[in-house]
C-alpha cells in the first residue's frame, strides 16, 4: 500500500486550521515520517497513524516548525511498545539539534542516527539531494526498483501462459524466449519530498519523473520577493518543478499562515505544472498514490 498522509501544512507559525508541518508516507512495509513540526503527535491521533507503523524518519533540516515535534513521537513510540529499530535520517550539520532533541524522549527505543551530508542514497530505495535554504536543508526521493510489464498478445503469440510466465520473470529467457521479447521496460514509481528552498538544481532532480511530489509552497507569485529573502518557492515556481520535471501529481504545502485561502496558490502552480495534477494540501488529507503511469510499448 502507498498512500500520503497530510499531518501538518503550515509553515514557520501554525494557524487555527493548519498544525506545523508533518508528513507520513507508507510505502508498503515502510512507514516514513518526514519534518514532525510542533502537535504531530496528537495530528498522528487524528488522522489514525499509529507511531508503530514509523520505521523511518526523515528531516529536512533543523528549523523547529520540521522538527521541534520529535520528542513526542519518539516518546509516543516508546509507550506504544516499539521494538523494532527506527531510523533517523538528517543533516549531518544538524547533529547537535537532533540530539538534544532525542535526548528529551522517553529512552526505551531502539533510534539508529543516520547523519548525511551529501547527495546520493541514504537507505534501501531512499536518496537526498542538497537543497537550498538558510541552513544545510535536503530533499527525499523514495523508488521502488525498476521492472517489466508484460506484454498479453506477445505471451499469447509465443503460447506462453500460466507458470511458464513466473518462470521466464524469474529467470529471464524461456527457451529461445527472451524476457525482453514480451515485456517492456516499467519504470520504478517515485515520491519526491522538497521542503524549505529556492529554486536550485537539487529541486529539479528530485522532482524529475516523480509520480507523487510533495513540495512547499510558502509564498503567492506576488510575493516573489519574500520568497527570494527567506529561500523558499512561490507557487508558481512549485509548479515549474512539476512541470518542467513531468511530475503526476504535485501536492503543494507549507503555507504562509499571511494566506487564509490557498486556492489562489494551487491555481498559479497549476499554471506552471503542464499535465500535473495541483493539490493544495489540507491538514488531514489522505492522497492515495497515483496509478501508475502507462509504460510506452
Amino acid at each position: 500500500m502507498r498512500e500520503l498522509v497530510i499531518l501538518g501544512t503550515a509553515s514557520q507559525v501554525p494557524t487555527r486550521t493548519r498544525n506545523h508541518n508533518g508528513y507520513f508516507l507508507r510505502w508498503e512495509r515502510e512507514g516514513i515520517l518526514f519534518d514532525p513540526g510542533e502537535g504531530t503527535q496528537r495530528q498522528m491521533t487524528l488522522a489514525g497513524v499509529a507511531a508503530s507503523r514509523i520505521t523511518r524518519i526523515c528531516l529536512t533540516h533543523v528549523h523547529g516548525d520540521h522538527c521541534f515535534g520529535l520528542p513526542g513521537v519518539l516518546s509516543r513510540m516508546v509507550l506504544d511498545g516499539v521494538a523494532s529499530p527506527v531510523h533517523l535520517h538528517y543533516p549531518a550539520s544538524g547533529e547537535d539539534v537532533v540530539r538534544a532533541l532525542a535526548s528529551l524522549a522517553t529512552p526505551g527505543l531502539d533510534l539508529q542516527l543516520h547523519p548525511h551530508g551529501e547527495a546520493g542514497p541514504i537507505a534501501p530505495g531512499i536518496d537526498v539531494e542538497p537543497l537550498r535554504h538558510r541552513i544545510e536543508a535536503y530533499g527525499y526521493r523514495v523508488t521502488e526498483p525498476d521492472g517489466r510489464t508484460f506484454l498479453p498478445e506477445r505471451l499469447t503469440a509465443l503460447g506462453i501462459a500460466g507458470p511458464e510466465v513466473g518462470r521466464l520473470q524469474r529467470e529471464g529467457s524461456l527457451g529461445d524466449v527472451r524476457l525482453e521479447d514480451v515485456s517492456v521496460h516499467r519504470p520504478g514509481r517515485r515520491f519526491a519530498f522538497v521542503m524549505d528552498t529556492a529554486v536550485c538544481d537539487g529541486a529539479v532532480a528530485l522532482a524529475e519523473g516523480a509520480d507523487l511530489l510533495v513540495t512547499e509552497s510558502t509564498f503567492r507569485d506576488e510575493d516573489a520577493a519574500l520568497a527570494d529573502q527567506y529561500l523558499h518557492l512561490t507557487a508558481g515556481q512549485a509548479g515549474a518543478l512539476a512541470g518542467d520535471g513531468g511530475a503526476g501529481t504535485l501536492v503543494l504545502t507549507h503555507f504562509s499562515s499571511r494566506y487564509d485561502d490557498v486556492a489562489v496558490l494551487a491555481e498559479q502552480a497549476q499554471v506552471a505544472a503542464g499535465s500535473a495534477d495541483v493539490i493544495a494540501a489540507s491538514d488531514l488529507d489522505r492522497i492515495a498514490f497515483p496509478s501508475r503511469r502507462p509504460s510506452a510499448a
